[in-house]
């Protein structure tokens, strides 16, 4: 039997392909189907490990959590990480090949489509619907030349595509139909229908605009979701500013990370984000320095580059008053390399060759080598063992006498290796790993070096699993059943 493919494709970037992709892969899990996502090209600075060491968006690896999947490189085929204005590096199959510079990669777009197609056609073998995620929004016409992310590739496979519009930030109709208007007839003629996302109000109000929409482009609309108050999602790339009202509490500590220029993975930073106990900001480096309890320093794409901004902005004086004043301090990968006495990019992997000066808080030196270190770890905090897991992802090596002193003992494939370094007078913890407060019992102990009392945190692996599930029941109360199965290939339930 034929595998079926289904493309998402939205207006706008940000206009919720990503979530409904998530909530169509758990719906189609209820109906008892196999279902894997898909995104042919990507680009995004927050990134995850594979069970087989490869490296691919985020959002696909939350997307396959919604499919009961492990994440696979398949699913993510080409991911780009931006290093500059113009230009990123490059991943292919997981891999990084190289930086390249934006006209570089437009001519390499011939070779990233075999890699796509590759992909799609593995997946395809082996499940038998596939959901697909676009990449910003299909009428961007400068990019339709050798598209691989939107309409190219749904031509490519022949599949149908759902546009998805977010309604909240306004002009939804317009959004809709001229995105519509600026895609070829054949493009025209593959899109399915649409979706309204985000909807707040009573929908007997937006009714009749739904019918002008379907009786102007003859496509039906396919449903509305309605805007999920408190919904978390881990984010595809951008760094998330809402502010999370949490629980009053008198037993509360302040916790910021500065948004670096280059900043990678903040999705570290989630479990704090909604913890009830945490006044949590993310602080823009041109903004006064607000007083807190603990300063994390956040992975970066360009770890000179950024730490350089740092410095401009005044951060490194701050960070040794609120040392001297007794506050904590964590690096996690990028923000390790930050703190030690110098960083060496010798390749100019991370941008020009050359030397910058580390934080000096730790006794420590990194050199940027060209193989990155990628893969899925476990183990525990030190000194208290309280279990960890995570993830590396980083292409710095780093030595010195710090690192006798390490945060965490982690175990990959049955060896036990040291990692990070927590400084002698124990208000400094540096690690490599990512995804450190997902695990509750690290989060609890970090917490109380961190000062807080009585600590309680949320289970945040049942907090995801549940906000997918929410999403799936969206869909199921939203959207057209009929037309969905009809899309997917299954048996239409005419109860």
């Amino acid at each position: 039997m034929k595998s079926i493919t289904v493309m998402v494709q939205g207006t706008t970037s940000d206009a919720g392909k990503s979530t409904l992709v998530v909530a169509l892969c758990r719906w189609l899990v209820r109906q008892g189907v196999s279902v894997a996502p898909f995104k042919p090209q990507n680009m995004a600075l927050n990134s995850a490990v594979t069970s087989v060491g490869g490296e691919i968006g985020r959002a696909q690896a939350v997307q396959a959590q919604a499919a009961r999947l492990e994440p696979h490189t398949d699913m993510n085929p080409v991911l780009l990480k931006p290093n500059s204005d113009t230009g990123a590096q490059v991943i292919i199959h997981g891999r990084a090949i190289g930086n390249m510079e934006a006209l570089e990669y437009h001519s390499y777009k011939s070779t990233a489509r075999a890699a796509v197609l590759e992909s799609h056609q593995r997946l395809s073998a082996q499940y038998p619907v596939i959901v697909v995620e676009g990449a910003g929004s299909p009428a961007e016409i400068n990019l339709r030349e050798g598209d691989i992310a939107n309409m190219g590739f749904a031509e490519a496979v022949d599949c149908p595509v759902i546009i998805i519009a977010d309604i909240d930030k306004g002009g939804v109709f317009a959004h809709l139909v001229g995105t519509l208007a600026l895609l070829s007839e054949s493009e025209q003629a593959r899109v399915a229908g649409f979706v309204i996302n985000r909807f707040r109000g009573d929908i007997a109000l937006l009714q009749p605009g739904l019918d002008w929409l379907e009786a102007r482009t003859g496509k039906p609309v396919i449903g509305v979701l309605p805007y999920l108050h408190g919904l978390h999602l881990e984010a595809e790339d951008a760094v998330m500013h809402d502010n999370i009202v949490n629980n009053q509490s008198v037993d509360k500590i302040r916790v910021i990370v500065p948004v670096l220029p280059h900043i990678s993975n903040h999705t570290d930073f989630d479990p704090l984000r909604l913890h009830p106990q945490i006044d949590f900001s993310y602080i823009p480096i041109t903004e006064p320095i607000p007083p807190a309890d603990l300063i994390i320093l956040p992975g970066s794409k360009s770890v000179r580059s950024d730490l350089d901004c740092l410095r401009r902005a005044g951060w490194e004086a701050s960070i040794q008053r609120h040392l001297r004043y007794g506050g904590k301090l964590i690096g996690i990968c990028g923000g390790l390399q930050m703190l030690g006495q110098a960083i060496h990019d010798p390749l100019g992997l991370e941008g020009e060759i050359g030397s910058s000066a580390g934080l000096g808080l730790l006794e420590l030196t990194t050199s940027l080598a060209s193989e990155k270190q990628l893969r899925n770890v476990l183990g525990t905090l030190n000194p208290d063992g309280a279990t960890v897991t995570g993830y590396e992802i980083h292409a710095g090596i780093s030595s010195g006498a710090a690192l006798a002193n390490p945060a965490l003992q982690l175990e990959c494939d049955g060896v036990v290796i040291p990692d990070g370094a927590i400084s002698e007078n124990g208000q400094i913890l540096a690690t490599y790993l990512h995804g450190l407060f997902e695990s509750t019992p690290a989060t609890d102990a970090l917490l109380r070096w961190a000062g807080l009392k009585n600590v309680q945190t949320p289970d945040y692996q049942a907090r995801r699993e549940a906000d997918i599930d929410r999403l799936a029941d969206a869909v199921k109360a939203n959207l057209d059943d009929a037309q969905l199965r009809c899309l997917f290939g299954l048996e239409v339930n005419n109860a």
